[in-house]
């Protein structure tokens, strides 16, 4: 049969069934066990681009970490591709409180900060449950979410100039971690309960 000979019903159902088979393969994908956290970042475009990165390698949800110095960022669907639509966001306006719930997920959390107990970003086990922490774009992690981490890591450079721009930092981490979870094959099976993935999947059709 061709294309022209199908009802617009028939054309509505086809999208709707592709969508749907869409949505169903990148739930499978999603890895609840890695999180990413961001602290008092103060550029929309640099947390949009975190979005982005971080739905590519099917992280289910991004926290926010405002200490009320800064404002919660008001993202737009064209700078972050709509990856915001599809990466779920925590909101905190502390970093204590954040934590708290991390690690009642099982989660160790490791914090981007030049110390000289910082391990390599490569020497972490990036298959395990784990949080990364980032921080603002100018003073870096705050000295409380250092403090209150299991680790300090760093990402490897050769450079004359040791830092790389936020969302970069984000993008190289996160694609580690990506790497690693290949290898373990967590991407080759749903990582999520089956009564999480259904309410993800339920909830992703409706958006």
């Amino acid at each position: 049969m061709k294309l022209s000979d199908l009802t617009l019903q028939d054309k509505i159902n086809i999208r709707t069934e592709k969508r749907a088979a869409k949505i169903k393969k990148a739930v499978e994908k999603r890895q609840p066990t890695l999180t990413v956290v961001l602290e008092n970042i103060w550029d929309p475009h640099n947390v949009s681009a975190c979005f982005r990165s971080c739905d590519a390698v099917g992280i289910l949800e991004i926290c926010l970490v405002y200490d009320g110095s800064q404002e919660f960022p008001k993202l737009k669907e064209r700078s972050s591709a709509s990856a915001r639509k599809w990466v779920d966001s925590m909101h905190y306006t502390s970093i204590e409180e954040c934590y708290a719930d991390l690690r009642r997920e099982g989660k160790k959390i490791f914090a981007t900060h030049m110390a000289k107990d910082a391990v390599s970003l490569y020497d972490i086990n990036l298959s395990d449950p784990v949080a990364l922490v980032f921080g603002n774009e100018h003073s870096g992690v705050s000295e409380k979410a250092v403090k209150l981490a299991d680790g300090n890591f760093l990402i490897p450079q050769a450079g004359m100039i040791q830092s790389l721009n936020i969302s970069v930092a984000v993008a190289v981490s996160v694609y580690e971690a990506h790497r690693q979870r290949l290898v373990a094959g967590m991407y080759d099976s749903p990582q999520l309960a089956p009564d999480q993935f259904d309410q993800v999947f339920e909830n992703w059709l409706d958006r």
